[in-house]
């Protein structure tokens, strides 16, 4: 399928930006992702009578499911529930919007759907960049963390651990053995991690060994003894000299403490209130186990419970600070259904490819893992699906990675059916 070149690469120049300035300009993600989204109903809409257009949501179906799975659980609940509350539906509608966008994206060519790799990198550099420039007097410390303007510091942290590691995964279709390409990807790597850092986002940093592995796989450290070896050695190093430093030994300490407090009787600390909110989340679904109480509900029945004495006012709160323990009381297991279909559909066509021989197919695989395996980590201690500068976020990486991977299978069968004709004159 031909589209116009100025299309192309407008819709590139878009993938770059939006993970670019996702941390650093409010709103400035959405924007570009609306962009590419009237971009891609205007494509929709000119190619709807072409065969094979459409096609992408039934071969992914999966995806399709798992994107459409919380606005339809949403919808039906409220049908049933019979209240109506239509923000609900706002930041989880970003994924149902990704599927036009992915329909559009897999038409493009894979080279150009890269580009969001370099954007991934741009975002981590900036964002490093800023933690720098403006810094405050005293530096950053435990009272005054790292983050921006229109969020707190945990998703901040989190969004900037996931940018500074999909700048080393994308590294894979972009020419690994180029010294230049490869040093620009790593010092993202550094900045981004650095932000996270100093966001002190302690339950994000729970994703930094699974992206090690993720990583020692897609680049094939643990095949051979030489490269497991130097491999090694290098996590133990830089594990070692992260777990030497103040912050990150303070952040370890003050868990432990809150646990040790905990046992105490003790539970008004971080980790003692968020195990309070689950409790209750738990005590919720017993009652309301089904559909749950509501979504949106969730502040007004833990004030309730509070004022019957089943919970301490210091948790009422509009979340579980848990994507699971959040869905399972305002939605039941209905809910719990389809945070488990999302989970699947956004992580079992990159778990199909991650074996690919060919490079962008591997690397597109592994970023997706990335992003799919971080979502469920960040979800465990907060509520990743509700801040919508994340979520447009991770609706247009996860559509973008399988729109690489769509693209490029496609490439390859066409370039092998040329050379099968040309061996055949």
């Amino acid at each position: 399928m031909i589209f116009a070149p100025s299309l192309v690469w407008l819709t590139a120049a878009l993938l770059f930006l939006a993970p670019a300035v996702n941390l650093v300009w409010r709103g400035g993600t959405g924007y570009c992702f609306f962009a590419i989204l009237a971009l891609a109903l205007g494509a929709a809409v000119a190619n709807r009578r072409t065969p094979g257009y459409f096609s992408g949501l039934r071969t992914y179906r999966w995806f399709t499911i798992g994107m459409l799975a919380f606005v339809v659980g949403i919808g039906v609940q409220q049908v049933v529930l019979g209240y109506w509350l239509p923000r609900q539906f706002d930041a989880l509608s970003r994924f149902v919007l990704a599927l036009p966008v992915f329909l559009l994206l897999r038409q493009l060519p894979s080279r150009h759907l890269r580009m969001i790799g370099w954007g991934c990198a741009a975002g981590a550099l900036a964002v490093g960049i800023w933690a720098v420039v403006d810094q405050p007097a005293g530096g950053w410390t435990d009272a005054n963390r790292l983050n921006n303007s229109y969020t707190n510091a945990i998703p901040f942290g989190d969004t900037a651990l996931l940018l500074a590691f999909l700048s080393a995964f994308t590294l894979g279709w972009d020419g690994p053995r180029d010294w230049r390409i490869a040093g620009a990807r790593l010092i993202a790597l550094a900045a981004g991690g650095y932000a996270s850092y100093l966001s002190g986002t302690r339950g994000g940093w729970l994703a930094v060994p699974v992206f090690v592995v993720l990583l020692g796989m897609q680049y094939q450290w643990f095949a051979h003894k030489k490269r497991l070896l130097v491999a090694s050695v290098a996590i133990v190093i830089a594990a070692g000299a992260l777990l030497s430093t103040e912050r990150i030994q303070k952040r370890i300490s003050e868990a432990t403490t809150d646990f040790s407090m905990l046992h105490q009787g003790e539970d008004y600390t971080s980790v003692g209130l968020r195990l309070q909110l689950w409790n209750a989340s738990r005590m919720i679904f017993e009652h309301h186990p089904v559909y749950g109480i509501g979504k949106g509900h969730l502040v007004n029945e833990l004030g309730a419970m509070a004022k019957r004495g089943e919970v301490k006012n210091e948790i009422v709160n509009e979340r579980a600070h848990s994507d699971f323990f959040s869905t399972l009381a305002e939605m039941g297991a209905v809910g719990v259904a389809c945070l488990l279909l999302f989970y699947h559909g956004m992580s079992v066509y990159f778990w199909r490819h991650r074996r690919s021989s060919d490079p962008a197919i591997r690397a597109a695989s592994y970023a997706g893992l990335a992003v799919a395996t971080s979502t469920v980590i960040f979800g465990l201690t907060i509520d990743v699906l509700v801040p919508i500068m994340v979520t447009v976020l991770l609706a247009l990486l996860v559509a973008t990675f399988l729109a690489v991977i769509d693209s490029r299978k496609r490439e390859l069968q066409q370039s092998g059916e040329l050379q099968g004709e040309r061996r055949a004159r």
